[in-house]
């Protein structure tokens, strides 16, 4: 043991030695780099315009070439394409003065060509192995075609269902989603610290939005967000955090204000906190246009705007070109130091080093490696499989005494919905790479699955919304659902003859994909009018009905969950959702996601999330509705239509009692709390075992709940395992008035259940 203790130090002297040779070889470079540099050509490496044929916002910049060889640009976004990639990369290295290179980022949220669920949907995978396998794949396809940077991961909490950006992060869960930003990183940027961007299939991670972005007032995108010190270091900070000590290069500034400064300006944040208290070493980036939205804040002219965001910590300005063209005003007038300039060009400059564009500006431009591993058989295969992980059943009651899912090989099946059959619409929003016409649309994946065993009848039943306007707005980057122009009865009647043929219906419902997604607040969250009247339709014909919804955040369907005998939550699944949704739909492959945000009720309920706090009075079961006095509303009770947490199987599972190792444990000590969980039904499945903690009198409100940890684990039928949980003090702290990390003795609640409210639990004392 002595020996492997010593070979282990000699390896990490070993390994930090190299570590730092290689810096200092980086700072001799860079310094040398720099001497040479006028103060144009290092204002040039901060300015990050757009071009290419993908646009993410509404501004547009032109005449980009002309600026790289004027050593202008330090960086590209929304270029796609090997080969355009290198030529405007030979443009900087041998066209501009000193040549350069430049970074190519684009926005590969959730898979370049290969489109892997929206980040929502995998997140209910719990699955961090495909979480992290799913970014490995992007990174090898969108390096292989010239990027080296991408936009993700996103990873701020919300809890508000409105918010359109809900689709893009992991949901309401703090520990939950510092395991997910961890695991993009690592599928980024490679699992070892020591060597991560050194292999040209490794991309640099771009953590956002920096930070408090997924609180905004309302729901509404953009929007204001007030928040204690208190509930920020304790709910909302964690996931940054988690992916900068990941190893994350970048990080991205956040539209919203904190405190009453727009985060592109907040020097507490972007510099005490980040570089301070966290020692992150990487560049920053402001979001689209941020530094110019800053004016619209009402804090000053762009040129004040811009002096405050390099200032504040701001290395590279994203398309409002404020550094270029104010920047060398504001160093004359005093108003921003060199030092300042000198530093966030160093910083894109040690981004560039790291990545080896210096040795060979053409690492990420292989022409062949493209051909072989963008949209490949095997990308596929695991696009495929990790779709049929996120999918969550909520709903699977029995029809004339027999469990409606999984559907029978046989018959014929009335696929009937406006989201049935549409190929644009199944990657999801932020699927900006994917090539639409390669994902099958649902009715051609149930078709290729099983068609020849099933008839398939098929009908759209409704358009998405009654108003035209609203599903245009609904239906953008092309992806129309081709509005049907015939009148609603017409196309009900259509769809009522389709299902009076069929032995079973599957309705296809929800929202289009960029109903979801930047910009795309929603105040109504229900399913959309006319397919809730389509719906309701359906039912009354007597005939089984599967509702299958494709949705990028959490639907009020209280009636729904009363009524239709299953449901399925597809989300958007990617390029594979379409194969991936008959596997689960005809029992190859069981159904084992679990929620990770809740389902209210009423809109007004939202935010909804598990991890509230006790009021002073409480309504203590929120299944109880009304009770004056109390904590709760005239007109629904308090309780979720589905939990965070929830999901079937087509297979049942049991859980013992809870039990400890010790009923009592000193603050820096450690005990293991167990579950045996069994597979009491008829078919192997997986469950994923979830451990929660509550704090029971502490110096600060505590929450009622939290997640502590998980296990996915698979069972045969009849098989027990027993699931081990150590709970130390890293489970037991939160940061108290001061901002002091502690833990504080007293009473604590073990739970481990299948979700949020199912649980067993045991006692905790801390001493």
């Amino acid at each position: 043991m002595r020996l492997i203790c010593m070979l282990a130090a000699a390896a990490l002297i070993v390994g930090c030695a190299e570590t730092n040779q290689t810096n200092r070889e980086m700072d001799r470079f860079i310094d040398d780099l720099m001497k040479e540099m006028t103060i144009e050509e290092k204002i040039g490496q901060l300015n990050l315009p757009v071009s290419g044929e993908i646009v993410t916002g509404q501004a547009k910049s032109s005449n980009v070439a002309e600026r790289i060889k004027a050593g202008e640009v330090g960086g590209l976004f929304n270029l796609k394409g090997v080969e355009q990639i290198k030529e405007v990369q030979r443009i900087a290295v041998e066209e501009s003065r000193l040549g350069i290179p430049i970074l190519f980022g684009m926005d590969v949220i959730h898979g370049y060509e290969t489109i892997f669920p929206i980040p929502l949907g995998l997140s209910c995978s719990w699955d961090m192995e495909a979480v992290e396998r799913s970014a490995r794949i992007a990174a090898e396809e969108a390096s292989s075609d010239g990027i080296c940077w991408t936009f993700s991961p996103m990873v701020d909490i919300s809890r508000d269902a409105r918010w359109g950006r809900v689709s893009e992060g992991s949901g309401e869960d703090t520990y939950l989603g510092c395991e997910i930003a961890k695991a993009m990183v690592r599928g980024y940027q490679g699992e070892d610290l020591e060597t991560q961007l050194q292999r040209n299939d490794q991309i640099l991670a771009c953590v956002k939005h920096f930070a408090l972005y997924g609180a905004g007032e309302g729901g509404l995108d953009y929007n204001t967000v007030d928040m204690s010190r208190v509930r920020m270091y304790n709910e909302y900070l964690s996931p940054y955090k988690a992916a900068i000590e990941a190893g994350a290069g970048s990080v991205m500034a956040s539209f919203n204000e904190i405190d009453g400064v727009p985060a592109t300006g907040n020097k507490w944040l972007m510099t005490d906190l980040l570089r301070e208290d966290w020692k992150f070493d990487g560049f920053v980036v402001t979001d689209y246009t941020g530094i110019f939205e800053m004016t619209n804040h009402g804090i000053g002219n762009l040129q004040e705007v811009t002096a405050q965001a390099i200032n504040a910590g701001i290395d590279m300005d994203m398309v409002s070109e404020g550094f270029l063209g104010t920047l060398k005003k504001s160093i004359e007038e005093g108003k921003v130091s060199m030092k300042e300039l000198d530093t966030a060009c160093r910083r894109i400059l040690e981004a560039k080093y790291r990545l080896g564009l210096f040795e060979n500006p053409y690492k990420y431009c292989d022409e062949e490696r493209a051909k072989a591993e963008v949209y490949n058989d095997e990308h596929r295969a695991e696009a495929r499989r990790i779709a049929s992980e996120s999918f969550v059943l909520l709903k699977n009651e029995p029809f004339k005494g027999k469990k409606l899912l999984p559907l029978e090989k046989k018959g014929t099946i009335a696929l009937i919905g406006p989201l049935a059959d549409t190929r644009t619409n199944m990657p999801g929003t932020w699927s900006v790479a994917a090539k639409h016409d390669q994902a099958l649309s649902f009715r051609e994946g149930l078709e290729q699955t099983v068609g020849d065993k099933v008839d398939i009848i098929y009908a759209k039943g409704s358009n998405l919304v009654s108003d035209a306007a609203y599903e245009e707005r609904a239906t953008m980057f092309g992806r129309s659902l081709h509005r049907d122009n015939r009148t609603d009865k017409q196309m009900l009647d259509e769809a009522l003859r389709a299902a009076a043929k069929a032995d079973v219906i599957v309705a296809a419902l929800g929202e289009a994909s960029e109903m979801s997604g930047e910009s795309s607040s929603r105040a109504d969250i229900s399913i959309p009018d006319v397919q809730q009247t389509l719906l309701k339709e359906l039912l009354k014909t007597g005939k089984p009905v599967v509702l299958v919804l494709f949705n990028g955040r959490p639907l009020t369907i209280e009636w729904e969950s009363e009524n239709v005998p299953a449901i399925l939550e597809a989300w958007f699944g990617g390029s594979e959702a379409a194969v991936a949704l008959s596997d689960v739909l005809f029992g190859d492959v069981n159904p084992s996601g679990k929620l990770t945000m809740t389902f209210p009720k009423h809109v007004g309920q939202c935010p909804a999330y598990y991890a509230q706090k006790n009021t002073g009075r409480p309504l203590g079961d929120n299944s109880r509705w009304f009770e004056k006095f109390k904590v709760n509303y005239l007109d629904v009770d308090n309780a979720p239509v589905y939990p965070f947490g929830y999901g079937l199987s087509y297979t049942t599972f049991e859980y013992s009692d809870v039990t400890l190792s010790a009923s009592e444990m000193t603050a820096d000590g450690s005990i293991t709390a167990q579950v045996t969980v069994t597979n009491t039904g008829d078919r192997e499945g997986k469950e994923i075992v979830q451990l929660y903690i509550r704090d029971m009198v502490g110096s600060i409100t505590r929450p009622i709940k939290e997640l502590k940890g998980f296990e996915k684990i698979a069972l045969a039928p009849g098989e027990s395992k027993t699931v081990s949980f150590e709970i130390d003090r890293t489970d037991l702290e939160f940061f108290n008035y001061n901002l002091e990390k502690v833990v504080e003795p007293g009473e604590f609640k073990i739970f481990i259940g299948k979700d949020s409210q199912t649980t067993n639990e045991a006692t905790l004392i801390v001493k």
